[in-house]
């Protein structure tokens, strides 16, 4: 059975997230809503933030794999504001109060309330279906 999606059905997913998300959020944990992404921890996950624009994204693009993918620029200077272990990302819209995307961090960062961080660039990926 041969499955296939055009590559600007992807797009309009990975623009979505482009044009909507307007502030990036370092996390304590995977957040599962909108209010844990937007609530510093522990009550929520976030440890800190940083507002962004469409102008921090790069694509879309062809997929690593397959698919197509959406990179999120490298983000420095993003303000800590609680002490712990940050270990997840989270792309959210004010605007509308949606959590947009959540991934993972490359590797857990030891961060100081008080201090800022860096975040590395990475990407979102749709894969091509199955």
């Amino acid at each position: 059975m041969v499955k296939s999606v055009d590559d600007t059905v992807l797009d309009a997913a990975l623009n979505q997230i482009k044009t909507t998300a307007d502030k990036l959020v370092v996390c304590i944990g995977a957040p599962a809503t909108y209010a844990e992404a937007n609530a510093n921890s522990p009550t929520g996950k976030r440890c800190g933030q940083k507002a962004i624009a469409a102008a921090n994204f790069t694509g879309p693009a062809n997929g690593d794999t397959s698919g197509r993918k959406l990179a999120v620029n490298q983000q420095t200077g993003i303000t800590v504001d609680v002490s712990g272990t940050a270990d997840h990302v989270a792309l959210v819209d004010d605007t509308a109060s949606v959590l947009l995307a959540v991934t993972s961090l490359s590797a857990s960062q030891a961060v100081t309330a008080g201090n800022t961080m860096t975040v590395n660039a990475f990407d979102l990926e749709i894969a091509d279906p199955t």
